[in-house]
């Protein structure tokens, strides 16, 4: 599902986000914000949004992302950047390991597509939780877990950081 927003539309923090997305679940009809929704904002190098796409609508309490769902419409729009919502139906602002893991999937799929993941920002009705505000999202990018060998052994060539491709190549 397409979400339009006013042509122009800057995002330039999360509570900018928050606000717009308040009223597209808002919009849902009363038995779907029972259920967590994943969205996907594509942003161009100004941050201004390219589109908003409903990229996955689950269960009370989980919702399956995969890579490719999410960064389909991004790489059709060309957007540089992007910012993955979703929504925690019970009101927790939490973000569960499952959460995290998705996050970090994300980025490094972002890497290799040249699309920066700016943000994960869980909404409630009554608030929001920023992975960037929280230091999540930079501690996220530091992770190795999901960085491709060849951009390891890249990394290690560039710094002379043997230790960690050594450590990465003996698991």
């Amino acid at each position: 599902m397409n979400i339009r927003v006013k042509p122009n539309t800057k995002i330039e923090s999360p509570e900018e986000l928050y606000i717009i997305m308040q009223r597209i679940l808002k919009r849902e009809q009363k038995t779907d914000r029972d259920r967590e929704h994943f969205w996907t904002i594509s942003l161009n190098n100004a941050n201004t949004v390219l589109n908003i796409e409903l990229v996955s609508m689950g269960s009370v309490n989980t919702t399956i992302i995969e890579p490719m769902e999410v960064y389909s419409i991004p790489l059709q729009k060309r957007a540089t950047r992007i910012i993955l919502v979703h929504n925690h139906p019970a009101g927790t602002l939490k973000p569960s390991d499952s959460d995290k893991d998705i996050t970090n999937r994300l980025i490094q799929a972002g890497r290799i597509l040249h699309i920066e993941v700016l943000d994960h920002v869980i909404i409630t009705e009554a608030s929001f939780y920023s992975f960037t505000q929280s230091g999540l999202l930079q501690e996220l990018e530091k992770s190795l877990e999901y960085v491709p060998a060849y951009e390891i052994k890249a990394q290690g060539k560039k710094k002379g950081n043997r230790k960690k491709l050594e450590k990465w190549q003996k698991q």
